[in-house]
């Protein structure tokens, strides 16, 4: 299973990382076109908005993973005993639970977005409706990772630092 989820993490970051120069791109030639030349695609704008949202989308679980999302360990680990390693197990649950709860209603955002395209780009909007599928999905999946690995004794539930990160 950690290679499956190490699997994960490495197209997350793959895919983010396209995003990222996706809009880097998109910036530069909109920065360029109203620079040098009479007028500049109005497509970039949009581009760079929906890399946007794949990014917060792909990121969202590694962030949750990596500890990266905001925590409340000031109160968590001030706590006596077993109390912080309950209260992580806890949130990871509810996290999962929220995620997973929160699926069908993404499908269905996503599923409306058939009939509609994108002003600039002419691109069918459930391509990019489906981020919000990929923001729960895998948000779900690193929550429940967690909770898996608290569970098994396998870790005990703190922020995992990303491979370089360390």
């Amino acid at each position: 299973m950690t290679r499956l989820f190490k699997g994960l993490e490495g197209l997350c970051r793959l895919l983010i990382l396209a995003a990222f120069l996706v809009l880097s791109g998109s910036v530069l030639l909109q920065v360029f076109a109203r620079t040098f030349l009479a007028s500049a695609p109005v497509w970039t704008e949009e581009l760079t908005r929906f890399c946007l949202i794949y990014i917060g989308a792909l990121g969202a679980g590694l962030a949750l993973r990596s500890g990266d999302l905001v925590n409340v360990d000031l109160l968590c680990e001030s706590m006596p005993g077993r109390q912080p390693w309950i209260m992580r197990l806890l949130c990871a649950l509810l996290t999962a639970g929220f995620a997973l709860v929160l699926i069908p209603p993404a499908w269905d955002y996503t599923s409306i977005g058939m009939r509609q395209t994108a002003p600039s780009l002419g691109w069918r909007m459930d391509f990019i409706h489906a981020a919000m599928l990929v923001l729960f999905v895998t948000l779900a999946l690193w929550a429940l990772m967690r909770v898996y690995e608290m569970l098994s004794r396998r870790h005990d539930g703190r922020p995992i630092p990303m491979s370089g990160d360390e």
